[in-house]
């Protein structure tokens, strides 16, 4: 009879006797979500033991001790493995079950994570930095910029908005979702592409009806042809980034004056 193998001695060392809970990853959480629990061609359960240099086959059964099917002896019951409005609690009685799913399980976190209160109270105090950081950046921004960031939001309305409508949801914007915010408050091009569009509401330039050209609204005299398959703005915004542009700006700039 052939030598059954062994769990990793350094994981049943380190391994903590205790009740676990295990959550989706992402924004969904369906009312039930159930992962596989057994190899099959289709959706294979296999973990490569470093050790051996082998694949090993998992199943999970309740009523044996190892995840492993190497490690399983006798006819094996097997049960499902089902999260719940998008958790699954196993108490500690289920070894076989915790271990599956916290060490071996090709879904862990990919499907599911093992919620850890201490990672997620880090979780929560890093949200609520990025927060703090954000609505700092907020009130010290100038109207100009604000507008520019508002607008990627809520597009032309921004434009008939008061500044202080304007700074209210700004802050709103950055404490609902800092890191968005602070990528937009780091990205010039959001501030070159609202000046874009408030000189063609103000008609100092004007956008053809098939958004490829921008003109002088004053004599109709082509700035630039948007590239194919490009936001026209985006487009303008790097164009004021050239030597043409940066000139064409200022002329605008002035206009505003």
């Amino acid at each position: 009879m052939s030598k059954v193998k062994q769990e990793t001695p350094i994981q049943d060392n380190t391994w903590e006797i205790k009740d676990r809970t295990y959550i989706l990853t992402g924004h969904i959480t369906p009312l039930t979500y159930t992962i596989s629990s057994r190899h099959s061609r289709r959706f294979p359960l296999l973990w490569f033991d470093e050790s051996t240099k082998e694949q090993r086959e998992l199943r999970y059964a309740t009523n044996q001790n190892s995840p492993f099917v190497d490690e399983q002896k006798g006819e094996a019951t097997l049960g499902h493995i089902m999260f719940k409005d998008g958790t699954l609690t196993i108490p500690k009685e289920q070894q076989n079950l915790q271990k599956l799913l916290s060490l071996y399980h090709p879904m862990l976190n990919k499907k599911y994570r093992e919620f850890s209160a201490v990672q997620n109270a880090i979780n929560e105090l890093d949200i609520l930095e990025l927060q703090v950081e954000a609505m700092s950046a907020a009130m010290e921004m100038d109207i100009d910029q604000a507008e520019a960031i508002i607008r990627v939001e809520i597009g032309s309305k921004a434009s008939k908005m008061t500044s202080k409508e304007i700074k209210r949801d700004l802050l709103l914007f950055a404490r609902q979702d800092p890191y968005l915010f602070l990528e937009l408050a780091n990205d010039e091009n959001v501030q070159l592409r609202n000046f874009a569009i408030k000189a063609c509401e103000a008609n100092i330039i004007t956008l053809s009806q098939d958004q490829r050209d921008f003109k002088w609204a004053s004599n109709g005299k082509k700035l630039m042809t948007v590239p194919f398959d490009e936001n026209p703005y985006s487009a303008m915004a790097a164009f004021f980034k050239t030597d043409e542009g940066v000139e064409i700006y200022q002329s605008i700039a002035k206009k505003f004056e």
